[in-house]
This record gives C-alpha cells, structure tokens and sequence, in this order.
C-alpha cells in the first residue's frame, strides 16, 4: 500500500513500519515514508530506527552505506559463529528489537521457586576472568533447582501474536507506544486507526526520496560522505579507547545539533534516536564486529552515559531499549542463548542497595495498564538469564539512577562484570509473578557504581567526607563551597594565593565600547530572527535548553548587562557561577588537582580561568617561575575535533585545524590569585576544553575563558585540559615540561 507522504509530523505522530520478523529480511523504517531494506547475509533482525524529521538524504539504499546498517547483526568476533539476538524490552514487556534464538535443543528449562525472604546460594562452577578467553571454557553444568519447574517457551518456538509496540523514549516509565505493524504475525491485516490516515505506510520496495516532505532542515549528504566518514572520525591510532570516545564524541555532537535546530523549529523530537540513526546509517560504531561475552574493548568500569544509543552505538548493549542483551554462543560442543549484558535503570523493582550484589528483575507483565499486566514467560532473554545461571558466564551490567542535574534524566553507569548465583521467582505489589536474579560482582575490578553512590552521599551530607583539609577553599565566592581535601600524603595546603572569581585587568575598562545588547523580552528565544545575541552567534543561540554548550566556535557571545533579557535567559550560562561540587585534592605525582563530586555532561560549564591580566610588555613567556600561565596557544587534535560530524547532516564542518588556528593575545597568570581553574592539570587526552565567551565588551581580543566537558566525566575523575599542543620534540621551547599524563597518546611535553 502507498501513500503520499508530504505531511510534517506532530510530535506525537510518530509511525513505524515493521513487518513481522519471519516474513522479511532486515528492515530499518526511515520517517517520511523513505524505507529500507538491508540485503545482509547475517541472520533475521529488525533494528527499529529512530522516526523523526530526516529528509530523504540517506541516498541510494542500495549502496555500500545502507548495506552497513545492520545494527549488531554481524557474526560474533568471540564465538566464531554467526548468531540470531533477541532483546526483550525492560519497558512494560514489549520488544523493540527482535530475534530468534536456539536454546538447548528447545528442552524447558528449570528454575527454582523461592518467597521474596529467602535465600539459597546455588554452586558455582570454576570462574575465569572472561576477559578475552573463548566461550567454550566456561562450564556447561546445569544447576536445576528442584523446587519446582516451570513449562518455558524455548525461543525458537516464540512467535509474536500482538502488534509490536514500539517505544520512543528512553525512560523505563513509558507512557507513549506506537503500533508499528500493519499487519499480525499470521499475516492478517491489521486496521490502521483514522487518527493516522495521512501516514504513508508503503512496503518501502519502490519508495522514492523525491516523495519526502521538503523542509529547511540540512539534507544528510550520505552519498558522498559516508564512504570516508570512518577515516576522518575514527582515530588512525587504533586505540579502542580512542575509537569509543570518538564515537560517543560524535554522537554527542549530532544530538546537541538536532536538538538545537529542533528548538528553533519548536519541534519536542528525540534528537538522541535521530543521532543513533544517522551515526547506524554511516557505520559510525565502536566494537561493530558483532555481540560478544564479557569485556568490551575501550569502554571502561566507571564510565557513565545519559541516553540508551550510547550504549549501541559503543557496542556495549545492543538493545535501545530492552532491558536484557543476550546472544547463542558456543559451549564446548552446544550452541546456546545466554545473557551478555543487563541495564538496571529502575523500570522494575530491582535491589541493588549493594554495589557487590544486584537483585535482577525479569522483563514483562510491568505495564501501567493494570488489564495489560501479566505473569512473566521464561522465555527470551529471561530465559538467556537462566540459562547463564547454568553456564555462569559473566555478564555486562549497567546501572541507572537519576539524573542528579536533570529532574527527567537518567545517568547510565557501566559497573562491569557479574555471574549470575541463583535464581526464584516471588509476586510483585501489582499481583504478578516475577523472575528475580542475584548477580554478584566479579572480584577484581575497579570501583563503577561505588564511588557514584560514595560521591552523592557526600552530595546530600559533605560533612561525611574524609581527610577534608578546608570546608570551602573560596570562603564563600562561589555558589557551592570547594572542599580541600588531601588522601595521599601529609600535606596541609597548596601554595597560598588570594580566591577571586573575576578577572583581575591591569589597566581600566572604560575605554572599550560596551557589547551591543539584544530587546527580548524576559528571555531570549531559539529561532528568533530579532535577537541580535542569537545572529551574533550566527543564527542560533550556543546553548540547549538545559544549558549545554552545542558546539566550540572561535568566540561564543553570551547576552550582557546591556541586554533588556533577565538573569534566567538561557544565553547566560557562564555568567551565572559554579554550579557543581568541586573538590581541590592531592594527587600521585602533579600537585594538586580538581575534580567533582558529580556527574558532569559533555558539554556543561565548569568555571572561567580567572587571575590577572598580564601585559605583553611584561610577560616572559621564557620564565620558568609562574607554573599558572594560561595562554591560547594550540590544543590537540581532540580538543578541535569536538564539532564531530556537521557534514553528517549536510552541514559544513565547523573544526578549526592547527594550521588555521589563530591565538588570541590574551595572557592570564592565577599564581598569586586565582580560582579552582588554577588546579586543573594538563593531558595529552584531556576532558575539557577552554572556550573563549563574551558578554561584556566588543574587544574579541580580551574574552573571558571558560571550561567545558569535552565528554561525560564520571565523579571523582580529574578534571584536565590540554595546555598546548607543541609536538613530541620540546628542543626550543624553553618553558617545556615533562608531561605525566600517562594517556596512551601522550606527546611527551606540554608548556
């Protein structure tokens, strides 16, 4: 069935056509009507995209680009074998991504039964790291638990009987659904509602880009970019550190873009979904060679994310939104269906009070729909979780807790590796029976959810923080007090100097013209032509909605004194102070250091370097006495590459080059006075960036310097920017210093 598809969706007209899974070949919906169908050779799967306003820019569905696009299907690097997945939705038990899945030649399995106050430890096999050794090594035992068995579904003979619905929204506590089946498992049709009858549904087999709805947005040149998009993105290096950072870098970038243009259009689309689906249609993905069982290289224990593509596109859990990631792998001689990976994020009533133990609900029957509620099947990935018990293999498991900075979001914590010890199943406060799973923490392995849970206990009560040297390094300057703490050694204080929060000028002002102010009213607006603020930034205002900076321009301009605008205007952030839990501490080897108590987004403000302005007449930039200079000398080629992909969207890059970057004359020294800026320390690999703002003056020669996260920072990680790139060879530079940032890409150097 076609129909044309020149509408403009609302935000709550959002239409996906999947078919059912036994009938077609990998199939990715695009919105306005431009479907896809992947030719792969890999086994059945249906990878729901994102819908959302893309024009019909993914070029010729038929080329190499497309045919990259097929979300995790590949055969799995660790197993040698090619392999069917299937994610059970954590969300209200529906499915987002669908497969099927030999389980123990389709014999039930059993699992034991157990009220929710006991406790019975099952025997546990002979472990291994799990790191990078084949699957066949870990044990084939089956543990049954003779309280009594359970008839289960083997997942080769699960078929859906229902439309599936597909969820759009990141949260555990989905409201939202939309039916994306025009036709039932058997293949019967499924009447489509008249609320939407001007959707176009077609097969997709002939759609035609040319019958997408024209709009202003960028149209994605994929044809012409694609193809050396993993060149230019991807680090030369190798390094699957480097490699996962670049691509959460770049997912980043394309997220805060879409939701700035959808802003200005005021549009409530989920600009995350659409940047997952740009980076699936380019092959912008780290770890793509296919599910894998335990460690995944470059991401590390303690790393935190904000939305459920990050996940995906870094290889980590495949699901967008299941809750269970699991895969056939090989044990000895047998093919079966285990669990790999888990997101605990709160949409069921999991007990992770211990950050060694996790109590692991199973997934379905949780609807908000009391006549939708059902008790759990064993079946799919709870039974991937039961067979794991019986082959104790480790397993991935991510933590979800709210956003302490936003009162809607989400903070994903990568804990690392757990085994399953036993399994029960108890009835929930909604009348349901549950699965329930205790995972315990592999030994071994760095702190992830427990130094969270350590940095907000000092959040909520900072008076339970140790060897604290001073309650408030700014006696009161800044809006939340800097603790002085010391954990390694038996020094008292750093170098005394004097707390300021603004710039110290050697010479008066008043001879600079004030910067022209905007006449909005109460506060600025995304998208207004009228804003002299917004057109000084060329055309946009630089921040989101919640304050995050969307791209590193040569100078951002931030509305000032003169501006009618009110202290809340959004286009203000940098003026509004330190809003987070800074601790100045004592580290190993480089003095003294800054990190936070919390959890920083990529993009947030974290202060401005302050001190005094030091005149070019007097600087001796030769001098090796004041250790706290900062000038606007060249950063590394991370620091510059943090517009990662405007040509993704048809958009021109915004990266400056070091051959095109220009200093500005600008010199600050915070020896004798200064702020926390003064405590951040160097790195090769930093995670912040220095941005230069105005807001004051309309001499661009003297901005004010302000620090932004680079990337998401877990709590407690040091905070360090990148002094200047000045090579590997520090012959001439008589400032030079040896670097200790121990990074794998470390120069050597920095001044």
């Amino acid at each position: 069935m076609n129909r044309p598809s020149n509408f403009m969706p609302t935000p709550d007209q959002d239409v996906l056509d999947v078919k059912p899974l036994r009938t077609l070949a990998p199939m990715f919906p695009a919105p306005l009507g431009v479907n896809t169908f992947n030719q792969s050779t890999s086994p059945p799967l249906i990878f729901v995209t994102p819908a959302g306003q893309f024009q019909g820019g993914f070029g010729d569905w038929n080329n190499s680009v497309a045919k990259t696009f097929f979300a995790f299907g590949s055969k799995d690097a660790g197993v040698g074998k090619a392999h069917n997945f299937g994610d059970q939705n954590a969300d209200d038990g529906k499915t987002a991504t669908f497969g099927d899945q030999n389980t123990d030649d389709g014999k039930a399995a059993t699992f034991g039964v157990k009220d929710a106050s006991g406790s019975q430890n099952t025997a546990i096999g002979d472990q291994d790291c799990a790191g990078g050794q084949p699957a066949a090594h870990w044990s084939s035992d089956v543990s049954a638990n003779a309280n009594g068995p359970i008839d289960t579904t083997p997942i080769t003979a699960y078929r859906a009987t229902q439309p599936n619905v597909i969820s759009l929204d990141d949260d555990d506590d989905d409201d939202e659904n939309y039916v994306a089946n025009q036709t039932s498992a058997s293949g019967r049709k499924i009447k489509r509602p008249s609320r939407l009858s001007r959707y176009n549904m077609n097969d997709g087999l002939g759609s035609d880009s040319s019958n997408s709805m024209k709009t202003k947005r960028p149209k994605a040149s994929h044809k012409k970019a694609s193809a050396d998009n993993e060149l230019t993105m991807v680090p030369p290096s190798g390094d699957p550190r480097e490699i996962v950072e670049a691509v959460l870098m770049t997912f980043e970038a394309l997220r805060r873009r879409h939701l700035q243009m959808d802003e200005a259009q005021e549009t409530s689309k989920r600009a995350d979904l659409k940047a997952g689906a740009i980076m699936m249609a380019s092959n912008l993905r780290a770890n793509n060679t296919g599910k894998r069982i335990g460690v995944v290289p470059g991401v590390e224990i303690g790393d935190i994310f904000y939305f459920r593509m990050e996940l995906c596109v870094i290889g980590l859990h495949a699901p967008s939104m299941a809750g269970i990631d699991y895969m056939v792998a090989k044990f000895g001689d047998e093919d079966d269906s285990v669990a790999i990976c888990i997101v605990a994020a709160g949409g069921y009533d999991n007990n992770d009070d211990d950050t060694d133990v996790l109590v692991y609900s199973g997934s379905g029957g949780n609807s908000k729909n009391n006549e939708e509620r059902h008790d759990q099947k064993l079946e799919r990935g709870n039974l991937a979780l039961e067979r794991s018990l019986s082959r104790k293999n480790v397993i991935r498991v991510v933590r979800g807790y709210k956003d302490p900075g936003c009162l809607t979001g989400k903070v994903y914590i990568y804990d690392g590796l757990y085994r399953i010890h036993e399994s029960w199943k108890e009835k929930t406060k909604n009348g349901i029976i549950c699965f329930k799973y205790k995972l315990l923490r592999e030994p071994g392995q760095p702190d992830g959810v427990a130094i969270w849970k350590m940095s907000q206990k000092w959040v909520e009560n900072p008076t339970t923080r140790g060897n604290v040297l001073h309650p408030d390094l700014s006696f009161g300057a800044e809006n939340l007090p800097v603790f002085l703490v010391n954990d390694v050694d038996n020094d008292k204080a750093p170098q005394h100097f004097t707390y300021i929060t603004q710039v110290k000028h050697s010479k008066p002002l008043s001879s600079m013209n004030p910067l022209k102010g905007c006449r909005c009213l109460s506060v600025c607006l995304p998208g207004d032509a009228n804003c002299c603020c917004a057109q000084r930034n060329g055309g946009n205002l630089p921040y989101s909605s919640s304050g995050l900076l969307v791209c590193r321009k040569p100078m951002v301009y931030e509305c000032g004194e003169s501006c009618q605008c009110s202290f809340n205007c959004r286009n203000k952030v940098t003026q509004k102070g330190v809003r987070i839990h800074f601790e100045v501490f004592k580290t190993g080897n480089r003095g003294w250091g800054l990190r936070s108590w919390d959890p920083i987004r990529a993009g947030s403000f974290l202060c401005e370097y302050v001190g005094e302005v030091i005149d070019d007449a007097k600087c001796d930039l030769n001098s090796h006495e004041d250790d706290y200079m900062f000038q606007t000398l060249c950063p590394g080629e991370k620091t510059l590459k943090w517009n990662y992909g405007p040509e993704l969207i048809g958009e021109q890059s915004t990266n400056i080059s070091p051959d095109t970057f220009e200093p500005l004359p600008i010199k600050l020294s915070a020896k004798k006075m200064g702020n926390i800026s003064r405590f951040m320390n160097h790195s090769c690999a930093p995670n912040v960036f220095w941005q230069p703002v105005q807001f004051d003056y309309e001499d661009d020669r003297h901005p004010h310097i302000m620090f932004f996260a680079l990337k998401h920072i877990p709590p407690m990680t040091e905070l360090t920017y990148d002094y200047g790139d000045i090579g590997t060879d520090s012959s001439g530079v008589p400032r030079a210093k040896n670097c200790l940032c121990g990074s794998s890409n470390c120069r050597g150097f920095f001044i």
